[in-house]
């Protein structure tokens, strides 16, 4: 879990149920920083209500604090429940493409076998 994690509401009053599921979803995503970035990261979750003439619309915004790098998303749906979702998901593949780039061994995996195979056909 996320250690650092604060939740904000604009115009919008949280809930014991939002909380919890915002913690959950928001605070599990530590699984896919590296080990040497999950002490150190800090998340801001913020969610703002927003009146339309059709109904409400809720918008949330995620900013992760981690080491070199802040990441953020950002989406508005009707129901806050599924823009943190919709939210989680997008930095999930934000946080794997950090990883990626920070740890130096992923993202190069297999490599000399493909040159040995690529060498053998031509020998």
């Amino acid at each position: 879990m996320i250690q650092n994690l604060t939740i904000t509401g604009v115009k919008y009053e949280l809930t014991d149920t939002t909380k919890k599921y915002v913690e959950k979803k928001i605070g599990a995503l530590d699984k896919y920083l590296p080990r040497h970035a999950r002490k150190s990261a800090s998340a801001d979750v913020k969610i703002k209500q927003i009146d339309n003439p059709g109904g409400n619309k809720y918008e949330v915004e995620v900013i992760i604090r981690v080491p070199e790098k802040v990441i953020t998303a950002k989406d508005s749906t009707m129901n806050v429940l599924a823009a943190v979702d919709i939210v989680e998901a997008k930095l999930n593949g934000q946080l794997r493409k950090y990883k990626q780039a920070t740890v130096p061994h992923l993202g190069f995996r297999k490599t000399l076998a493909k040159f040995k195979r690529s060498y053998q056909r031509e020998g």
